[in-house]
């Protein structure tokens, strides 16, 4: 996925909540939206958006899902943003 859908996706404030859920480790959709007070249909949404741009990670134990954090696609991000920051102590 590109920058942009990636912006797009931390552009909400559920789905910047979301990941910080998932900083301390992988939960099930039913543990994330226990935090909330939107449906279950609106977190399912946040989270398809967040995968799509490979924001999280999903894999399957049993019959619940687990999301995680993808920190690669962050770590990207932090690298743009400081690019795009530049080394001002050359000024």
């Amino acid at each position: 996925m590109g920058l942009q859908d990636t912006l797009r996706a931390l552009a909400d404030p559920i789905r910047r909540d979301i990941l910080s859920l998932l900083k301390t480790g992988p939960l099930s959709a039913g543990d994330i939206c226990s935090h909330f007070s939107v449906t279950a249909a609106a977190i399912s949404r946040h989270l398809s958006v967040l995968k799509e741009a490979d924001l999280i990670r999903d894999h399957r134990e049993g019959k619940f899902i687990y999301y995680e954090l993808n920190t690669s696609v962050l770590e990207e991000i932090m690298f743009w943003i400081t690019e795009l920051k530049g080394d001002r102590d050359d000024a």
